[in-house]
Formats: structure tokens, C-alpha cells, sequence
């Protein structure tokens, strides 16, 4: 459940090719058309909120034992209609991964203001894990995040106020070694960390990292190892990233796991 990027770097075709890249089954319910590309966001087209009920009915009817995963839903409404359909079939379903998506690489706001609340109510009513970066974590913690300790805290506060596990990205940290994240379950917290690797700017990471998190939970992995597995294969994604002219996005095939 997630916007459409024209330009394949991040939103749901950036989970479509994570999901093939890790051998599962992916399906897609389109909350926003996003025009776009690894310079910033040009405009946001909403999809009606009956319409994305009817894509996830649509998805979910009939199906086996699924691993869900929400990227940009950008409204109330949005949220308001995941959260109900959840409902409806949260037998079905045995895994959901929030990616609390409000604010894009280039700055752009990707959540409406008056969402907060409704993207928090379904975070606490149905999420295993929630994603957010440093900026997210800020809004979902109301704390400020300027250091390492105050990364741990602010996970311990989400998992604490949420009740599911919380991964907390730090790319965006100015750190010029490592690429470190903090996860944290209630009954323990690690870091996870990745030399970072210069000289590449693109979009996209957040939605790559999330989506193979979901594809490796999907295939049997524990929380901290489907995470662990995901942050190896991101980290590849942008290692082999694709450069077209002044544009550079993630390489998903390259980085594709050996299963």
C-alpha cells in the first residue's frame, strides 16, 4: 500500500522489483501518483480512499497467510481505509510493516498535516514493525534526534507508545563512516550498522529497505535477522546504483539475495 513513483526509484515500484529480487509473490495497492524523479517531487495526484479499499479487498480476498507493508498514504481517509480493511482480514496476514512515509529525500511532504493522527492509530492498531527515519522518528516520538542516544530513546519511546518493534534509520545522519540504525523490540535494542558509501545520491532507500524487510519476513526470517538481511541487501542496492546522465537510482537486480 503505497504511492506510484514514475520514475521506479522508491514508492511501490521500488517494492515491486524488492519483491522479486527476494523470490515473493508482490501485489499493489496505489494510494498516490507521484510525479517525480531523484531531483525532488513535482506533484501528488490522491487516489480516492474507496478506491485503495477496493485495490486492498481486491489483493487480499482469498488469499493465504500474507506479509503487508504501507509506504505513503498521505491522508486521513487514506489511513482511516487501510486501518478497516486490516481489520477485516487480519487473520490473513502475518506480518505488517509500517513505513511511516512523511517526508521525502528532497524535503517534500508527503503526509498531510491533519494524517498524523490517523497514520498513529494505525501504527498502535496493527504494526509488527515501523520504520521511520530521523525525521519521522521526531514526529512519531515528539523528541528532537541529534545524537546517537537520543536515537535509542526515541526508539524506546515509539516502541513503548506503539506496542511493536521500531527500527529507527539513521542514513540521514552526517556520519561520514557508517550507516547505523537502531532497533528496538521492547525486550532489546541493537545497532545495525554499514560502511557508507560515497558518492551516491538517489531516493528511494527508505522504501527498498521496508519492502525487503516485509519480503524476508515473508519467507520465514525472524524480525532481527529479516532486518539484518535487509540492510545487507540495500546497502548493495546502492553500492550498484544505476547512473543515468545526472540521475543515479538504486540497482535492485544486482543487489538481488541468493536464496
Amino acid at each position: 500500500m503505497a504511492g506510484s513513483d514514475c520514475s521506479g526509484g522508491a514508492g511501490v515500484e521500488a517494492d515491486l522489483k524488492t519483491f522479486a529480487a527476494h523470490g515473493v509473490y508482490g501485489m499493489a495497492a496505489i494510494t498516490a501518483v507521484v510525479a517525480e524523479n531523484p531531483r525532488g517531487v513535482v506533484s501528488i495526484h490522491r487516489v480516492p480512499a474507496r478506491r485503495v479499499r477496493e485495490q486492498i479487498a481486491c489483493c487480499l480476498e482469498d488469499m493465504p497467510s500474507v506479509a503487508v507493508k504501507t509506504g505513503m498514504l498521505l491522508s486521513a481517509s487514506i489511513s482511516n481505509a487501510c486501518r478497516s480493511e486490516i481489520s477485516n482480514v487480519g487473520f490473513q496476514i502475518s506480518h505488517f510493516v509500517v513505513d511511516p512515509v512523511m517526508v521525502a529525500t528532497s524535503g517534500a511532504l508527503l503526509l498531510e498535516k491533519n494524517a498524523i493522527c490517523a497514520l498513529r492509530n494505525l501504527i498502535a492498531s496493527h504494526a509488527d514493525l515501523v520504520t521511520p527515519n530521523l525525521d519521522e522518528a521526531e514526529i512519531l516520538a515528539e523528541c528532537k534526534i541529534r545524537t546517537a542516544s537520543q536515537m535509542e530513546i526515541a526508539a524506546v519511546r515509539i516502541n513503548r507508545r506503539f506496542d511493536c518493534a521500531v527500527l529507527l534509520k539513521g542514513g540521514h545522519f552526517h556520519d561520514p563512516r557508517w550507516a547505523s540504525d537502531f532497533f528496538c523490540d521492547g525486550s532489546q535494542g541493537r545497532w545495525l550498522r554499514a560502511a557508507r558509501i560515497r558518492g551516491v545520491k538517489t531516493h528511494g532507500t527508505g522504501c527498498t529497505y521496508s519492502a525487503a524487510i516485509t519480503a524476508n519476513l515473508a519467507r520465514g526470517h525472524s524480525m532481527l535477522e529479516a532486518i539484518r538481511r535487509a540492510k545487507r541487501f540495500t546497502t548493495a542496492a546502492i553500492r550498484h546504483a544505476h547512473r543515468f546522465g545526472p540521475w543515479m537510482a538504486l540497482d535492485h537486480v544486482c543487489a538481488m539475495p541468493i536464496y
